[in-house]
């Protein structure tokens, strides 16, 4: 529920560069999606979930935290999305019964790494697919000198790549990076990445390097769809950033305070 929003898991009511980030992960795993079993793991609120089931036959949301799965059962309640609660290294589904596992910002939250990635090998069918998103921690907390409370268990992009790699005998690994309310998720490999951007006036110009604070990897132990660059647009969320946060803002309260007995007279009136 909002009042006990803590700032780390992602809820509808939040509008940020976080909202674009993951919207955009969601919106690369409908690739591989239709017609599928899927299994959303650490599913949270549950709109990612939900939107994986617009496409998908089934999804399985799984969550930790009981209220989380509560709340999400009946805001999202349809016949193809079910969510259950459950950790990342016992996931309470059927063996051999997925066809694509998802699973974003969740490693950095706890230690079994490894037996996580027993479990989705478990759960996955021969021919399955996982894609699964970390922070780079790297760029997001040694070059930021930053420490999130919430992380138990950061990797940096080798020790990432080598987890996977040593489960699934395919896999891609992408680099996300955000720019100016927009999204770009790109080939770790392709020379020809994007990683500086340019700004300026009339009077100066100025480059900023933009670090993949986060990494993308699909695996599967057959081949599969390689992705491309992609851009999430995020203006839409942008925007609606700037409408919440004037909202809030002394300027709105004062002019909806002057005009709160105009509202009401209306209402009267009508």
């Amino acid at each position: 529920m909002k009042k006990k929003w803590t700032g780390e898991r992602l809820e509808t009511f939040i509008y940020s560069r976080d909202t674009i980030d993951h919207l955009h992960r969601y919106a690369l795993a409908k690739d591989y999606i239709k017609g599928k079993s899927v299994l959303d793991i650490a599913s949270g609120e549950g709109y990612g979930t939900n939107l994986l089931s617009m496409d998908a036959a089934s999804v399985i949301g799984v969550d930790i935290d009981p209220e989380s799965v509560k709340n999400a059962t009946i805001k999202y309640n349809k016949s193809n999305l079910e969510f259950v609660v459950g950790s990342a290294d016992v996931i309470p589904v059927k063996s051999n019964s997925i066809d694509v596992v998802v699973s974003f910002e969740t490693l950095e939250h706890h230690d079994k790494h490894q037996e996580m990635l027993l479990e989705i090998k478990r759960v996955l069918k021969s021919e399955g697919i996982l894609i699964i998103s970390t922070p780079d921690k790297l760029y997001y907390s040694d070059k930021r000198n930053f420490n999130n409370e919430y992380h138990v268990k950061e990797l940096y992009k080798i020790e990432f790549q080598e987890l996977i790699s040593n489960n699934f005998i395919h896999y891609q690994c992408l680099n996300q990076k955000y720019i100016n309310g927009a999204s770009l998720i790109q080939d770790d490999g392709d020379e020809n990445q994007i990683s500086e951007m340019y700004s300026g006036n009339y009077t100066t110009l100025d480059v900023n390097v933009l670090d993949p604070l986060y990494l993308i990897i699909i695996g599967s132990d057959v081949d599969f769809l390689k992705q491309k660059s992609s851009i999430f647009n995020g203006i839409e969320i942008v925007e609606k950033e700037l409408e919440v946060a004037f909202q809030k803002s002394n300027s709105f309260r004062l002019g909806n305070f002057i005009l709160s007995p105009i509202k009401f007279i209306k209402k009267c009136l009508q």
